[in-house]
């Protein structure tokens, strides 16, 4: 075999060297020469020349993989440069970090410095659930040593590695994950660690420090890339938050500007001599749905919109009187607002809508209110001038001067006449007389102008007398128009009523009596403690009889034994005895069928009959009661 020679195995060496052979192929012509017998000093040179071609083919192996990382590098960053999206951001980082450092396991986390801690968002390879979900305090494990040095950190095998703090929990999760070597890197922002990039196998394969500095790159493109990310995701928020100030700047200068031209436009009826119900027009036109005006007492004055009138117990429950100076308040598809003065509610405003009003749809309706105010006081002062002629005749008929205006008692009767006229009243009708008792002084202004407009509507007449309100309505059932005024004056004021009523009157010369009667009343029932009521003298019983004007013994017998006495005249039978007698007896059978020396049954029979004459319950003690005194009276009469 031929022994090459020196350069003519250099040339093989580069041939090697040209086609990139592997490193074992280098120990070929050296072998081949010493097979041949070649002399020790070209085998020396050859082992000379093999040695600077491996050395050669290292470096050129190297620059290779750095053009490679360097290729990757340039890849990762046009990558993450068309990126937006976070989680896609690192979701590129791990898969080329677990490549490009043929890692068994990449992944990265984040800081949370509000909360403390470090949290794992992304891996790739990973294969325990538990390893995903790690949130670790600031400054335990590996990464925690990487954060607060921030320079990168190697380990041979983590969990022997006592350079570190290290958890339990931590422990635990990286035991699962098998992880032995792990390589971690910072990722800054400025002199700022934001988290740290790992790679990690599941054997003792430590990591080169070329695969460190190359990690480093990574992390230092993801730093770069997660800030750009937060920073525009900053930005974008700053942006939609801006353009919602924005919007809601003109919806709100949009409302502004509806309002006062609905102010505008309700301040113009009030110029033009318009009413409440114009009002609740353009309310209805400017927010939508049904608008209802009610007064003080929760009656409907105007229903303006796109529904019927409310129904009788629909609004008033939620429209009682408010505190004047309350806003508007929210009750259902109901938007209340009261319409006061600052000492006086009015009524109130009820819109039914199913839209949620804003602040400035809640403005217009308080103007609307306020206007509404204005209207109604502007209605008022005629009002209050009519109320106060309507008081004056009243006063006059009370104290029995309304004949003597003039000297001549023919004229005084014209002038009468003409004052009758010129209210309303009618002659030739009866009238029941009220005397209405509030429960606070406070409340009597407002009762007197409520039983004046109460009085004008019902062709009557009202007048404040000191602590009561006087009312006189047309009507023959003074007890039934008293419970009435009561409940409804109650309401309207929020507070209890006592209304006491006498008559009916057919000529009005008896007003005054039967005004003191009706006084009477209200007395007996305030000391009875029957508050938020009403009733005439004839409802009241026995107390009745006593304070009434005439004194009707007659009547009281017919209302509590009228029945018995008919039946005693038509049949001779002996009812009134038997119950006197039963009552004399203390309501003792046998003792009573003694005394009238009848047999037991007998009596038993007779009380049955009284039974279906007045009722079942008239042994209770209150009946019982006026039933013996309407005995006695009978006795006394007879």
């Amino acid at each position: 075999m031929t022994v090459q020679t020196p350069l003519a195995s250099c040339n093989v060496f580069l041939d090697l060297l040209a086609r990139e052979a592997a490193p074992v192929e280098f120990e070929e012509p050296v072998a081949s020469a010493r097979a041949a017998g070649a002399t020790p000093e070209t085998l020396t040179q050859l082992e000379a020349a093999k040695l600077t071609a491996l050395r050669v083919s290292a470096g050129m192996r190297r620059q290779a993989r750095r053009e490679a990382e360097l290729t990757a590098l340039f890849d990762l960053a046009g990558d993450l440069a068309g990126l937006r999206d976070l989680d896609a951001i690192l979701e590129a980082i791990v898969r080329r970090a677990r490549r490009l450092l043929n890692a068994d396991i990449a992944y990265v986390t984040l800081n949370d410095d509000e909360c403390g801690e470090t949290r794992m968002r992304m891996t790739d390879g990973s294969i325990s659930a538990a390893f995903r979900r790690l949130r670790i305090p600031l400054g335990d494990g590996l990464g925690g040593l990487v954060a607060q040095t921030a320079m990168p950190y190697s380990t041979e095998h983590y969990l022997r590695d006592p350079q570190f703090r290290h958890q339990a929990f931590i422990d635990a999760a990286v035991a699962e994950e098998a992880l032995v070597a792990i390589l971690g890197v910072p990722m800054r922002v400025g002199s700022r660690v934001i988290g740290v990039l790992y790679a990690a196998n599941r054997t003792e394969r430590p990591f080169a420090p070329e695969q460190a500095v190359l990690l480093g790159s990574l992390a230092a493109h993801a730093a770069l890339a997660i800030g750009n990310a937060r920073l525009l995701a900053e930005t974008r928020a700053t942006v939609e938050e801006l353009d919602a100030v924005n919007g809601r700047l003109r919806a709100r200068g949009a409302a502004i500007e509806r309002a006062a031209q609905a102010h505008d436009r309700m301040t113009a009826l009030v110029v033009k001599g318009g009413d409440a119900g114009d009002v609740a027009a353009v309310v209805t036109e400017v927010l939508g749905g049904t608008l209802y005006v009610l007064d003080a007492a929760g009656r409907c004055l105007v229903a303006s919109g796109e529904a019927v009138p409310p129904a009788e117990d629909d609004l008033p429950a939620v429209t009682a009187p408010t505190h004047p100076r309350g806003g508007t308040t929210r009750h259902g598809d109901l938007w209340i607002t009261p319409i006061s003065t600052p000492g006086e509610v009015l009524g109130t405003l009820a819109l039914r809508t199913d839209a949620d009003l804003d602040d400035a749809d809640r403005r217009i309706l308080e103007r609307a209110a306020l206007v509404t105010a204005l209207v109604m006081l502007l209605r008022r002062s005629p009002a209050e001038a009519e109320a106060r002629v309507q008081g004056e005749l009243l006063d006059d008929l009370l104290d029995g001067k309304a004949r003597d205006s003039t000297d001549s008692r023919a004229e005084g009767a014209a002038a009468l006449e003409a004052r009758i006229r010129r209210v309303g009243l009618e002659r030739n009708v009866p009238y029941v007389v009220l005397s209405a008792r509030c429960a606070s002084p406070r409340h009597r202004g407002r009762a007197a102008f409520w039983a004046a407009s109460y009085a004008a509507a019902a062709h009557g007449l009202a007048a404040a007398r000191g602590e009561e309100v006087v009312l006189l309505l047309p009507g023959d059932v003074p007890g039934e128009t008293a419970r009435r005024v009561a409940k409804e004056l109650g309401a309207a004021l929020a507070a209890p009523v006592t209304v006491g009523a006498a008559g009916p009157v057919r000529d009005l010369s008896g007003v005054p009596a039967a005004h003191r009667e009706a006084r009477r009343c209200a007395d007996t029932l305030l000391a009875l403690d029957r508050m938020d009521d009403g009733a005439d003298a004839r409802e009241l019983g026995f107390v009745g009889l006593l304070i009434g004007a005439h004194r009707d013994a007659k009547g009281f017998l017919e209302a509590t034994l009228g029945p018995v006495l008919d039946y005693d005249a038509r049949r001779g039978t002996s009812l009134v005895r038997t119950l006197e007698t039963y009552f004399g007896s203390r309501c003792a059978l046998s003792r009573t069928a003694e005394r009238l020396h009848v047999h037991i049954n007998t009596v038993h029979q007779r009380l049955h009959r009284v039974s279906r004459l007045l009722g079942e319950d008239w042994q209770e003690p209150e009946r019982a009661l006026e039933i013996q005194l309407a005995l006695r009276l009978h006795r006394l009469r007879s």
